[in-house]
């Protein structure tokens, strides 16, 4: 376990078309925040041994819309350590996103990726 500054966890995920609530195949926001829950809880278990508990956000920010067939990549990274309560800064980026116009089936490696939501939280570990 690390409780150092700077430690980050990673997830990717493709965003199935069963998500897509919106024209566009659009998903909603809350998506990258899941991703954002799933992620902090990681990082909990590795830094603290806990799964820990979400306390909030004190900043959200959707930059870019997430797209059924996207993959989605989602960092945690710690940027503060107190004595039960962790500082999380979040970042939502696309790495894949299907590409329909050259086939059903076809995606696109994005380079660079696109960064669709960023956020800062807290986290409370016992």
């Amino acid at each position: 376990m690390t409780l150092t500054p700077g430690f980050s966890v990673t997830h990717k995920r493709y965003v199935p078309y069963s998500h897509a609530h919106y024209g566009g195949n659009l998903v909603d926001g809350a998506y990258g925040l899941g991703m954002f829950g799933d992620v902090a809880t990681e990082l909990c278990i590795r830094t603290d041994g806990d799964e820990g508990l979400f306390a909030g956000y004190s900043s959200v920010e959707f930059l870019a819309p997430i797209q059924a067939g996207d993959v989605v990549e989602a960092t945690a990274t710690l940027t503060r350590v107190g004595n039960r309560s962790r500082t999380v800064s979040f970042e939502a980026r696309v790495v894949c996103r299907a590409d329909p116009d050259r086939s059903p089936s076809a995606a696109t490696v994005l380079d660079p990726p696109v960064l669709v939501t960023r956020a800062t939280g807290t986290v409370v570990v016992p």
